[in-house]
């Protein structure tokens, strides 16, 4: 079967996911013709993708959160305001992944919660059957206990949800645990979507805190509790637009540039781990049995934050407390059960991803079990 995956390049979990996902698909037998993978000003695509993905990759303009002055959480009206100007871009995009889907001949469109996919086929109303993969989607099951805060935030999160899978089929949820699916919603619960490396990883004790922040601005905070507490090793990775060395603060403190290798390693080898709360590195960090320090950047981290804090994983804050971290560490137990689920995900998605008949009359291939 023929796949074109369309990916939301912000941020480094969809990107991923799109990863780990051709990988399976390519293992029993089927082809991924394009990746289609929207751009923004404020981030570029890192290295580690464009190096392990094989299928031809093509980009386009697309909306994205800007953050705030001090580059920590996301603006959201500066956001909207910014997006509302680029409409006229926004529709050429539109038209772009309409003639890629056609020209590709692809099958199925399989949409990393990218926003103009699902406008898209509201707009044209395109035949080919699209199946939308994100940790988002458990936000609409309705069996998914949203925080008790800024609820017009996530409500506002939930409405853009909805128009990225607009036309959808089938929405494959990537969840911490276990849960029904949400038939009337066409909700699937499926294990979260990790590279192939992580599961050769050999998680050691090292002496170090790993981190992770979406938006640079968090680097104050770290070199402020650096400054208290310089005898503590730390490691953090950074998405900073231009950087592409190592930055070496001092003998303890460093900050480096985006690369899978070089962020797994060091995930490895923590012995607890920082960050903006993005599901895919927290997944990482569980599945390495790490205890996590978790400090939303949006409205969408935010619920990450509490999903996972409830499956055990760690703990939240409002910035790198890494004296609570610390002693979370000294009480946390990884558990054994998430391991499990997540070995299974190449079973149950390639099971999620099986085409309804009703769905694909006129297609006569069908998804392998690995």
């Amino acid at each position: 079967m023929k796949y074109i995956f369309i990916v939301q390049g912000e941020g480094r979990g969809h990107l991923t996911q799109c990863m780990a996902l051709e990988e399976i698909l390519r293992k029993n037998g089927h082809e991924v013709v394009e990746i289609l993978v929207g751009k923004s000003q404020s981030r570029q695509l890192p290295d580690f993708f464009m190096r392990s993905i094989q299928a031809p990759i093509r980009r386009f303009e697309s909306p994205n959160f800007l953050p705030t002055a001090s580059n920590k959480r996301n603006n959201i009206l500066r956001s909207v305001g910014y997006n509302l100007l680029k409409v006229p871009t926004y529709l050429k995009s539109m038209r772009f992944i309409k003639e890629r889907i056609r020209e590709t001949q692809a099958e199925v469109v399989v949409n990393f919660y990218e926003l103009l996919t699902g406008l898209t086929y509201a707009l044209y109303h395109i035949k080919v059957p699209q199946i939308c993969i994100g940790h988002q989607y458990l936000f609409l099951h309705k069996n998914f206990h949203l925080p008790e805060i800024n609820k017009a935030e996530i409500q506002l999160l939930n409405i853009f949800s909805q128009l990225t899978c607009l036309g959808a089929s089938k929405k494959l949820a990537l969840s911490f645990t276990k849960m029904e699916d949400d038939n009337d919603h066409r909700i699937c619960i499926v294990p979260p979507l990790l590279r192939k490396e992580v599961f050769s990883m050999q998680a050691t004790t090292g002496n170090y805190i790993h981190g992770y922040m979406v938006n640079a601005g968090f680097a104050e905070n770290v070199m402020a509790w650096h400054q208290r507490c310089p005898e503590t090793e730390l490691r953090f990775f950074w998405d900073r637009k231009g950087e592409k060395e190592v930055k070496v603060i001092d003998e303890t403190l460093s900050f480096h540039p985006l690369d899978d290798k070089a962020f797994l390693k060091q995930m490895s080898g923590c012995k607890a781990y920082a960050s903006t709360a993005g599901f895919e590195s927290v997944c990482e960090a569980m599945y390495l049995g790490k205890p996590i320090l978790m400090v939303p950047a949006h409205i969408e981290q935010d619920c990450n934050a509490q999903d996972a804090a409830r499956s055990g994983a760690g703990i939240v804050s409002d910035d790198f407390d890494l004296d609570r971290l610390l002693r979370f560490a000294g009480q946390y137990k990884p558990n054994p059960s998430f391991r499990t689920w997540v070995n299974s995900a190449p079973y149950v998605i390639l099971h999620a991803l099986e085409p309804e008949p009703h769905d694909l009359p006129y297609l006569s291939g069908q998804v392998r079990m690995a």
